[in-house]
């Protein structure tokens, strides 16, 4: 059966600017995340789709109701799509991270996938908890379209799982906030649509490319 996914990511936030790690910990949307949001959801009004979906993390949850307001769904919480717990990491730089976890998180090196921070989870536990996630929501698709709202971490694993990229391998993969991703899920394949798209961005500014 095939199904069709629109995917966006939230809107930039205070520690996004700052390089500072969220994981499960939120801070507000500046008021160029806000805009963004408010663009996103212009723009979901013109979709089509039946559900939207969203993590329960606050900054996801701000961008769901930006498109929810003008669509008219109710938000359904989904917190397996929540950004990767990064336990005492969190509120710190990337860089203090690596500093003190050099093997924990890299987009230039290869990485331990299976290193944990104290209190949070591997990158190949997130790996697991989105790839069943999306499947899932492919599956309760089926037939039609959803909308989710999700992280950037969490769209770069999407991204991944899709093209069979190692879970420990070092890429960059942009995912501007507020970005429009849309993917079709037909005969057990991801089939991309669009990434990273930010046209609905235009008046706001540039996008914040997460580092």
């Amino acid at each position: 059966m095939k199904s069709r996914l629109v995917v966006v990511r939230h809107g930039e936030t205070e520690w996004n600017v700052a390089g500072r790690i969220q994981g499960h910990t939120d801070s507000p949307l500046t008021a160029s995340g806000r805009a963004q949001a408010e663009a996103i959801g212009e723009r979901m009004a013109k979709e089509s789709f039946e559900r939207l979906v969203s993590s329960d993390l606050g900054r996801a949850w701000l961008t769901a109701e930006a498109i929810a307001k003008r669509t008219g769904h109710a938000i359904v919480a989904d917190p397996r799509i929540r950004e990767r717990h990064f336990g005492v990491g969190e509120g710190l730089t990337y860089d203090e991270v690596d500093a003190r976890w050099p093997e924990a998180f890299s987009r230039t090196r290869e990485t331990d996938p299976d290193i944990v921070l104290p209190g949070g989870e591997s990158r190949r536990q997130l790996h697991e908890r989105v790839r069943d996630a999306f499947e899932s929501l492919a599956r309760e698709a089926a037939g039609g379209c959803h909308a989710v709202v999700c992280h950037g971490g969490v769209l770069a694993i999407l991204y991944r799982h899709i093209h069979g990229i190692p879970v420990g391998e070092a890429r960059r993969i942009p995912i501007p906030n507020a970005s429009y991703n849309a993917l079709r899920h037909e005969g057990g394949r991801w089939i991309v649509e669009a990434w990273g798209d930010t046209a609905h961005l235009a008046a706001v500014g540039a996008a914040l490319v997460e580092p």
